[in-house]
């Protein structure tokens, strides 16, 4: 019986990308690729404002559309989504998603969402006065804005929010039913927010579509960090932090 040819150096390097148990295995290669993709599209979206592309006529299509009357009832049910959604809900949100992970001992996620939540709005205060988008103008605006449209502020902070709420709920269960819902849930919030800032007429949809990308970038840089450190002091710790990457 002939004996199994040696793995050479790239194989070896490959097979430990795609390994589950690995600090810089499987997860990195998935959060690596997630990232590329994500900025990818946030790329091409950005791209196509600049130059003017058509999806900049069907921004302001798809905004006069939804554009409401402020006495309207829908209006007023996104007025409330908006106001949950400002920088100081999702900051409150977030701060009580972290007693509960530091009550727990999950010193790893309550890393990544302190690097997660404030670094994702500092990102994109940046990135708005890199872009400097006006917002859409109506003659009887429903909110009147100073800042900068592109990318939408608050659907990042939801992105980066409810995409962590769920990563961490998705790697508590085994049941894929659960973890499906878990991300159906957090992409319906993401979206709702979205929505109330188009019908406001504060943000276009390539706002909200490019805030969208941002924020899972920056999420999937924020959780694979968060998880290769927690595997790397797994490793070296005679016993385990009980956490799961």
């Amino acid at each position: 019986m002939k004996k199994p040819r040696p793995r050479t150096r790239l194989q070896r390097h490959i097979a430990a990308r795609f390994s589950p148990t690995e600090a810089f295995g499987l997860h990195l290669t998935v959060g690596f690729v997630l990232m590329l993709l994500a900025g990818a599209a946030f790329g091409v979206i950005a791209a196509d404002v600049v130059a003017g592309r058509p999806i900049t006529l069907l921004d302001v299509e798809l905004t006069h559309c939804l554009h409401r009357p402020a006495h309207d009832g829908f209006t007023r049910a996104m007025l409330v989504v908006t106001h949950l959604h400002s920088q100081a809900g999702v900051a409150l949100m977030a701060l009580l998603l972290a007693v509960y992970f530091h009550r727990r001992g999950a010193r790893y996620w309550l890393l990544t969402l302190a690097a997660a939540v404030p670094g994702g709005m500092l990102l994109n205060v940046l990135l708005k006065y890199t872009f400097q988008r006006a917002r859409p103008d109506f003659t009887d605006p429903l909110l009147t804005l100073s800042t900068y449209s592109f990318p939408s502020g608050h659907t990042v902070g939801a992105t980066v929010f409810y995409g962590m709420l769920a990563a961490w709920l998705v790697c508590r269960t085994r049941s894929w039913p659960r973890r499906a819902l878990a991300v159906a849930a957090a992409c319906a919030m993401v979206a709702l927010v979205g929505l109330s800032r188009m019908v406001l007429g504060v943000h276009y949809l390539s706002d909200v579509l490019a805030a969208v990308a941002e924020g899972a970038a920056w999420l999937a840089i924020c959780i694979t960090a968060g998880s290769t450190l927690r595997r790397r002091a797994a490793r070296h710790a005679p016993t385990s932090t009980g956490e799961t990457p």
